[in-house]
C-alpha cells in the first residue's frame, strides 16, 4: 500500500513514539469514562496501548501492514485494521477519534487532495456521539523553512536521514534508512512521503462547518509543545 515499509516502521516504533504518548495523555484527560476510540493512522500502537490500559476500547487503522503488525503486538487488547483514513469505515457512536502525527495530511494514498480533509472531517463528525472528541495535528505552511532542511537521527542498530522541501501546498520528505537486520547486514531503504499543508484558519473553518466546536492546542498535546509548523487541534461534536 506504500509508505512505512518494514525498516521505517521498525525505526519509528523504536525511536519516534513521544508524540503518540503525549496525545494519549491529552485524550485521557478529556474522556470522562471508558469508551470507544478510533485511532486513524495508528502507527505502532503506542497510543492504543495507553488507551486500552486505561480501560478504553480502541480501533486502530493504518495504511502500513508493517506498522499494524507491530501495533498488534504492542497493544494486544486493541483491534487493528489495514486501511486508509480516506475511506475507512468508522463505527457510529465513537467517544473519540485520534489522528496523530500529521496523519490527515499524508498523501500516501493517491486519492488525497486539498478537499480530502473536509470529507474526512464530515465522516468523523457523523461517527462521533454528541460531545465526542476529535484530536489531531496537521503540518501547516512553515513546517519546513525556506530552502528546506536535512537532518539525521540514530538509535541502536539504525540511522535515518531526512531531506525535506516544501512549497505553499505540499511538503515532500525523502527518507533514507540504514538498519541492521538479523544476519548482521546493514540494509538501506528509501521512501518519499508527501503531505498536503493546511493553514490553521482553514482547518478551524472546516471543523466548524461540520458542527464541531474547535480550537488549536497552543501548547501541544499534554502541554508538551510541538515542532514549528505543526499545529494540534481539539474539536468536539456539539
Amino acid at each position: 500500500m506504500g509508505g512505512y515499509g518494514e525498516d521505517l516502521a521498525a525505526i519509528h516504533a523504536e525511536g519516534f513514539t513521544a508524540m503518540a504518548r503525549d496525545a494519549a495523555h491529552e485524550l485521557l484527560g478529556r474522556l470522562r469514562r471508558p469508551g470507544l476510540v478510533v485511532d486513524l493512522g495508528c502507527g505502532d500502537g503506542t497510543t492504543a496501548r495507553l488507551l486500552t490500559d486505561a480501560g478504553h476500547d480502541v480501533l486502530g487503522i493504518d495504511r502500513s501492514p508493517e506498522l499494524v503488525a507491530i501495533a498488534r503486538r504492542r497493544a494486544p487488547r486493541a483491534e487493528f485494521r489495514v486501511g486508509s483514513f480516506v475511506d475507512a469505515e468508522l463505527p457510529a457512536g465513537c467517544d473519540a477519534i485520534l489522528a496523530v502525527g500529521e496523519v490527515l495530511g499524508y498523501a500516501l494514498d493517491p486519492r488525497v487532495g486539498t478537499g480530502t480533509l473536509g470529507e474526512v472531517v464530515a465522516r468523523c463528525a457523523r461517527s462521533l456521539r454528541r460531545g465526542g472528541a476529535l484530536l489531531f495535528d496537521l503540518a501547516a505552511p512553515g513546517r519546513v523553512p525556506a530552502g528546506g532542511t536535512r537532518g539525521w537521527t540514530e538509535g541502536p542498530g539504525w540511522t535515518v536521514l531526512v531531506d525535506a522541501r516544501a512549497d505553499d501546498r505540499v511538503l515532500t520528505r525523502r527518507i533514507v534508512t540504514f538498519r541492521e537486520v538479523r544476519d548482521g547486514r546493514i540494509r538501506r531503504a528509501e521512501e518519499v512521503h508527501r503531505l498536503v499543508l493546511h493553514r490553521p484558519a482553514d482547518v478551524l473553518a472546516v471543523l466548524r462547518t461540520h458542527g464541531l466546536a474547535a480550537r488549536t492546542l497552543r501548547h501541544g498535546y499534554a502541554g508538551r509543545g510541538l515542532p514549528p509548523g505543526l499545529v494540534a487541534y481539539a474539536a468536539r461534536r456539539r
